[in-house]
């Protein structure tokens, strides 16, 4: 069991480095309560914020459940208005998608999926697909197959005091 004051006491800032607009604060409640193979973490969006870079995943299902806040969510190119107590399933391969606020208030959610050994992702707007087995991550150009060199990495930052999380 994963107490409030837990959850809360974990939450940390995630950016993504492919989107200067990306930035989630949250809990990996799954990983918290022992949970290996399945992901679900509570999301918070600040007004403005969006929350990865633009992506599809090939293997690995995704969802989203809004608990408060409006938001906007952009589905294979088309933006859909989301609020309290709707759900959206990316089952795979998935469409394009995103997350973004662009309201007053804050935009808190549930999001999940699986945690396989092997994923690919791709990133259609930036021209990249993303190979991961195990922690070994892989950027590669899409149009062409070529490995990018020195690909950046996704990281957790702990805004409290700039470590890593």
């Amino acid at each position: 069991m994963v107490r409030r004051a837990a959850a809360e006491a974990s939450e940390a800032t995630f950016r993504h480095p492919w989107n200067p607009r990306s930035e989630i604060r949250g809990a990996a409640l799954s990983r918290l309560a022992g949970l290996e193979r399945a992901g679900v973490s509570l999301a918070r969006l600040a007004p403005g914020r969006e929350s990865f870079a633009y992506h599809l995943h090939h293997r690995e299902e995704e969802w989203i459940y809004v608990l408060c806040g409006r938001g906007v969510a952009r589905i294979d190119g088309t933006g859909y208005e989301v609020e309290a107590g709707d759900f959206i399933g990316f089952p795979t391969p998935s469409v394009p998608h995103l997350m973004s606020n662009p309201f007053e208030e804050e935009l808190v959610y549930l999001m999940g999926g699986e945690n396989l050994e092997y994923e690919i992702a791709d990133f259609p707007e930036l021209d990249r697909r993303m190979l991961r087995r195990g922690d070994t991550i892989e950027i590669y150009r899409l149009s062409a197959g070529e490995p990018f060199p020195a690909a950046p990495s996704a990281r957790p930052v702990d805004d409290t005091d700039g470590a890593e999380g």
